[in-house]
């Protein structure tokens, strides 16, 4: 299940995954999890992830006051899109399709080009951009300035007024507790439940050498977190982490996403150009594009029907089916 901020805010759940210590929160991860990488200069707090939720879904972080981060990271799509892109103010279309923040805390570089080096600061980027909320941060605190009750849990939290850092961490500490996993492929691990023979052999094929999904979709998270071009295009409009980096080798690489949720998250792709699982799989089995950066992973699989099915089956196991928010 995603454990997040529920417990922190209400106290209408006992959960296990939050313990109080001088009024820092552990997040408590699942046990097959990698350990949350917490900064020591922003520890969660019961105060900050309750501010940092309140802002989540706050329309006035947009220019026009008609969007919010759920907008585009929707709850009940594992906080992604519906949308290959999404839209901005006054319907301005986006680039990229929004990525789920489910489990994004587990991250060391984000935005799709690994541009951003700390979830800290990460929500300054769709704040701020003109073809998404289009509000210059500054301007948020001054419009954010007079509501008193924000300011409060400004103070509560941080022990200062509303300004960037605040918005910021307050942000980023409510995201770093949307960590799901609950699904049957969980319940599998744990001996909890076992899988049907199409889940099986979706599951044997996944980490099989004949397909290497699980070179590039790895652990538990099913991300290595790398960059990749796995070949949608034969020319890339988008550069990628070729903007990050200037090496023309990074051309139409982009950061491998996380398969957790997966069945929940369509359309796909960087620029979310596949509308169904069953039409990324068909891209793999053909073996992509020609493109000169595509990865040596990325080779026709020649998957039979079956094999897609199975596949298919077996991705629908690592949905949370208990996703709350």
């Amino acid at each position: 299940m995603l454990r997040n901020v529920v417990c922190f805010l209400i106290m209408l759940v006992v959960s296990t995954s939050c313990k109080k210590t001088d009024d820092v929160f552990f997040i408590e991860t699942p046990p097959h999890f990698p350990e949350l990488p917490i900064p020591t200069d922003n520890p969660p707090t019961l105060a900050k992830i309750a501010l940092g939720k309140a802002l989540f879904f706050d329309n006035r972080l947009s220019l026009d006051s008609t969007l919010n981060c759920s907008s585009c990271h929707l709850p009940k799509y594992a906080f992604s899109d519906t949308l290959a892109v999404s839209k901005g103010v006054h319907g301005a279309l986006g680039k990229r399709n929004a990525p789920s923040l489910v489990n994004s805390g587990f991250g060391s570089l984000f935005n799709k080009d690994g541009g951003v080096i700390k979830l800290d600061i990460f929500s300054m980027l769709p704040i701020e951009d003109e073809l998404e909320m289009h509000l210059p941060i500054r301007k948020l605190v001054t419009r954010l300035s007079t509501d008193k009750a924000l300011q409060s849990q400004a103070q509560v939290a941080f022990n200062q007024d509303l300004n960037p850092y605040v918005i910021t961490r307050a942000l980023s500490s409510y995201v770093r507790t949307l960590i799901s996993e609950g699904g049957k492929y969980d319940r599998f691990l744990h001996g909890e439940e076992s899988l049907s023979a199409a889940e099986e052999r979706g599951r044997i094929l996944f980490f099989s050498a004949e397909t290497n999904c699980s070179s590039c979709h790895a652990g538990a998270l099913f991300t290595n977190h790398e960059f990749e071009s796995n070949g949608t295009k034969d020319e890339y409009k988008d550069q990628g982490r070729k903007l990050v980096t200037g090496k023309e080798s990074d051309r139409g690489k982009f950061k491998i996403p996380s398969l957790r949720n997966v069945e929940l998250t369509a359309p796909y792709m960087h620029d979310g150009s596949f509308n169904t699982l069953e039409s990324v799989l068909d891209h793999y089995s053909k073996g992509g594009s020609k493109h000169p950066n595509k990865s040596a992973l990325i080779r026709p699989l020649d998957l039979s029907a079956r094999d897609k099915e199975d596949i298919k089956a077996f991705l629908k196991t690592l949905t949370d089916e208990k996703l709350v928010y």
